[in-house]
């Protein structure tokens, strides 16, 4: 029998250096970028010191490549920065069993943010409101000044909105809108630059003071959306049958859908699939996150960001929807080496085909989950990758720690301690 060569080996089995030159050779990625996704080339020490203040240093975390996602027809290999063992791997598998319907179908609304300008000593707030509508074009026009590259891009000012809050802690005022298409950037700079500029004319207006005017990260106007249909019968695996994985995974989901204490984990788990994507791309993930969990809370109860059913056939189908504030020019994107290498290793060319990406992972990494709580549950699929970092942490040597897991995920004892006294049980038999 052959020996296995690094072109005939799967790609988890090879080394790091050998999975990013098959890497290359899939995609063309150029050597500068390769280095940079290595970690040889990433970020110098003199650009960190420009993104933030009293930087010291720089501080790793390992990068890994999802395999196997179709994203609208499109082969994507998708970097992720993580630390949690079994994302990519779960993300893989679940991405895998999608090609065999073609995959995830994604699809975008305008990259529209909305800034908010809060105002306040109101005398009649019902009558400001309607004079600041009264001004409306004129105030999008005065927006529209802001930034004349953005409207040569095609984006700027697209409305303005007048909510009357009644009850508050302080008593009623106005939040004015502004809603600004930002096309390929996250658009907080743009928004904030543009609610600045207004708060002045909305002051005359209104005969109020402006407090707050600042980006809103409740993006309902920057949806993305991912729909999957997995057939029945590739759900199937050991003892579980297709048709009781489906019907688990379905069940599980209605847990989260119901209760807020289960929704809470599972949307983390959904963004188990984001977070990474937003880190490897330089996207402000904190943002997204605030997004995602606010607009599960949209209708007054905190509930499941996707949902989960089957179709006529009987097959499984998953959808999800959530706001996806993400850019491909400016801010770290536009400095960190890594994250643009990132983005020309997926091919990405627009904010809305990163997001497509993003959701249709956050998706299948739901789908990992869902599928691991309702089968064999979540413990055993991270048991193996769990321990290999408990034998690494417990300081086991290179030859010793194959074994070592083995061992561990036998006697059903994942700590630290126990890998320890395994380790000196093997020295002792060495010296003996």
């Amino acid at each position: 029998m052959a020996a296995e060569t690094d072109q005939t080996k799967k790609f988890y089995n090879l080394s790091p250096a050998a999975r990013l030159a098959r890497l290359i050779a899939e995609t063309g990625l150029s050597g500068a970028d390769a280095a940079a996704l290595s970690g040889e080339g990433g970020l110098a020490i003199d650009a960190a010191d420009h993104m933030i203040e009293n930087v010291i240093g720089t501080f790793s975390l390992p990068i890994g490549v999802a395999r196997y996602f179709r994203v609208n027809g499109r082969d994507v290999p998708v970097p992720m920065v993580v630390e949690e063992p079994s994302i990519v791997a779960g993300a893989s598998f679940m991405a895998k069993l999608a090609r065999g319907t073609g995959g995830f179908i994604a699809h975008t609304t305008p990259p529209e943010m909305i800034g908010q300008i809060q105002i306040l000593d109101l005398s009649d707030p019902a009558s400001a409101r309607l004079k600041l509508l009264a001004e409306k074009e004129a105030l999008l026009a005065e927006a529209a000044q802001v930034d004349p590259i953005l409207l040569k891009l095609g984006g700027g000012p697209r409305d303005l909105v007048v909510r009357l809050i009644e009850d508050s802690p302080i008593g009623p005022f106005l939040v004015a809108h502004l809603v600004v298409d930002v096309v390929d950037a996250m658009g907080a700079n743009a928004v904030n630059t543009a609610v600045e500029r207004l708060a002045p004319r909305v002051e005359r207006i209104t005969g109020g003071r402006v407090l707050l005017r600042i980006l809103s990260n409740l993006a309902d106007r920057r949806l993305a959306r991912a729909r999957v249909t997995i057939r029945t019968t590739d759900l199937a695996f050991g003892d579980f049958s297709g048709e009781d994985v489906r019907d688990g995974i379905i069940q599980a989901w209605a847990f989260a859908a119901a209760d807020p204490y289960r929704a809470a984990t599972h949307n983390k788990g959904i963004m188990n699939g984001v977070d990474p994507i937003l880190i490897a791309t330089g996207n402000d993930w904190r943002a997204v996150e605030a997004g995602a969990h606010a607009y599960a809370a949209r209708d007054g109860r905190y509930t499941s960001l996707s949902t989960w059913g089957q179709d006529a056939a009987g097959d499984l189908v998953g959808t999800l929807e959530m706001p996806l504030a993400v850019g491909t020019i400016g801010g770290a994107t536009r400095v960190h080496p890594g994250a643009q290498a990132s983005l020309r290793l997926m091919g990405i060319d627009s904010a809305a085909e990163l997001a497509e990406v993003i959701v249709s992972v956050g998706l299948a990494q739901n789908l990992a989950a869902l599928r691991a709580l309702a089968t064999e549950g979540i413990q055993r699929g991270h048991m193996s990758l769990h321990a290999r970092q408990v034998a690494l942490a417990a300081g086991a040597q290179e030859e010793q720690i194959d074994a070592l897991v083995q061992r561990l995920v036998t006697d059903g004892i994942i700590r630290i301690d126990h890998a320890r006294a395994i380790l000196a049980e093997w020295s002792k038999e060495d010296h003996d």
